[in-house]
C-alpha cells in the first residue's frame, strides 16, 4: 500500500477526530439506539433509523481515519527549506491575468481545505507547483481555460 502524505498538523488533526469519533460520538449512538429500542416497534421508530445511520457513519468514518493514519507518512515543513516548491511549502502564486495574488499551502488529501487555503497535493494546482522554484510560471488547466500563475515567494513553516 502507498503511504499517505500529510503535515504534522494534518496528522494530529485526524488522530483528534478519531479519538471524539471513538470516545464521545461512538458512545452517544450507542446510547441513542438503546433508547429508541426502549421505545418499542423498531420498525416505525425513526429515531433508531436515525441513530443507526449515524452509527453507520461514525464507523465508517472510524475505519477511514484508521486507514489513513496507519498508512501516514508524516512531512514536518519546518524541517525544510530552500526556493523550490515541496509538499507542506506555503506558496504564494501570482494570477498572470490580473497580478491577483494567493496564498496556499501544499498539504495531504485528508487535511485539504480550499477556503483555509489548503490544497491537496493531488490537486492539479499543486502538481504543476511541484519542483517549481520562485519567479517559475506553471500553467494549470481548468474548467475556465488555461490558467497562468508565476511563484512569488516558497515558505516553509
Amino acid at each position: 500500500m502507498d503511504t499517505v502524505p500529510m503535515t504534522v498538523v494534518g496528522y494530529k488533526a485526524l488522530e483528534a477526530e478519531l479519538k471524539n469519533l471513538k470516545s464521545v460520538e461512538r458512545p452517544a449512538v450507542i446510547e441513542a439506539i438503546a433508547e429508541a429500542r426502549a421505545h418499542g416497534d423498531l420498525s416505525e421508530n425513526a429515531e433508531y433509523h436515525a441513530a443507526r445511520e449515524r452509527q453507520s457513519f461514525i464507523e465508517g468514518r472510524i475505519k477511514e481515519l484508521d486507514a489513513a493514519i496507519s498508512l501516514a507518512q508524516i512531512i514536518d515543513p519546518t524541517t525544510l527549506s530552500g526556493n523550490s516548491v515541496k509538499f507542506g511549502a506555503t506558496v504564494v502564486i501570482a494570477d498572470e491575468e490580473d497580478d491577483s495574488e494567493m496564498t496556499l499551502q501544499i498539504v495531504g488529501a485528508y487535511e485539504s481545505n480550499v477556503d483555509g487555503g489548503k490544497i491537496s497535493v493531488t490537486a492539479p494546482l499543486a502538481r504543476a507547483l511541484i519542483t517549481k522554484s520562485i519567479g517559475d510560471t506553471v500553467e494549470v488547466r481548468s474548467p475556465g481555460g488555461v490558467k497562468r500563475y508565476e511563484i512569488v515567494k516558497v515558505i516553509y513553516k
